[in-house]
This record gives C-alpha cells, sequence and structure tokens, in this order.
C-alpha cells in the first residue's frame, strides 16, 4: 500500500477561532478520517517562536496520513462528501485562504536512534 501527507494549512474567519477549532477538531477530522484511505490526521498551531525567514500567512496545520494505491479515487470520495452530511464545512473556516499539498515520501523515516546507533558504529 503506498503512503501518502496530505498537508493543508488553514486560518479561521476573524474572531472565531474557537469555532473554527471546535469545528475542525469534533467534526472535519473525523469526518476526513472516515473516508478509506486517510488513516489518521493530526492537527498544530503555529508556534509563536519561528526561524528566520518570511512570516507564515497560515496559523493552523492539518496532516493527514493516506495508505492507498489510488490516491485519485481517495480524493475523489472526499471531494464528493464535501458540503454534504457527511463531511459538514464549518462557516468558521476562511476559505478564501487554503492550502493543499499532498507529499509522497522518498526515503524512509530516519530516527535520532538510528543516527545516534550508526555514529557509534563508525567510531
Amino acid at each position: 500500500m503506498a503512503k501518502h501527507t496530505f498537508v493543508v494549512l488553514t486560518n479561521p474567519v476573524e474572531g472565531r477561532d474557537h469555532d473554527y477549532n471546535e469545528w475542525y477538531n469534533n467534526q472535519h477530522i473525523p469526518d476526513v478520517v472516515s473516508v478509506p484511505g486517510i488513516v489518521a490526521a493530526q492537527r498544530f498551531r503555529l508556534n509563536d517562536f519561528q526561524m528566520p525567514g518570511p512570516a507564515a500567512q497560515w496559523k493552523y496545520l492539518a496532516i493527514y496520513e493516506i495508505d492507498t494505491d489510488d490516491v485519485k479515487a481517495t480524493f475523489d470520495d472526499l471531494a464528493s462528501r464535501a458540503g454534504t452530511d457527511r463531511m459538514v464545512l464549518g462557516d468558521a473556516l476562511d476559505t478564501n485562504n487554503v492550502a493543499t499539498f499532498l507529499f509522497t515520501p522518498i526515503t524512509k523515516l530516519v530516527t535520532q536512534q538510528e543516527v545516534e546507533r550508526e555514529r557509534r558504529k563508525a567510531s
């Protein structure tokens, strides 16, 4: 089964952070994870500390793990649910400022433990 990572960057409508987070956490994440092939999700808020560089235009990040050999079919299913009772869209989401990206891994996951183990072997 092919693994993919779907990254979604969003903002709430001005002054609607609470409503947005309630909807996203309690309605949207369960709706999205109910799509076959989308196996996990986690949300993040932009940290106050940032490395020097351009200012982020999004405050929130959602990362979805997808396991499917037919990513187009998974996304067709996802799109067919949007705006229905199977995937209710919240009015606190700023739909004018959403960015989505689908990534497919090109390396295995490298852990700190693996790196330390290899460094110990080399010394």
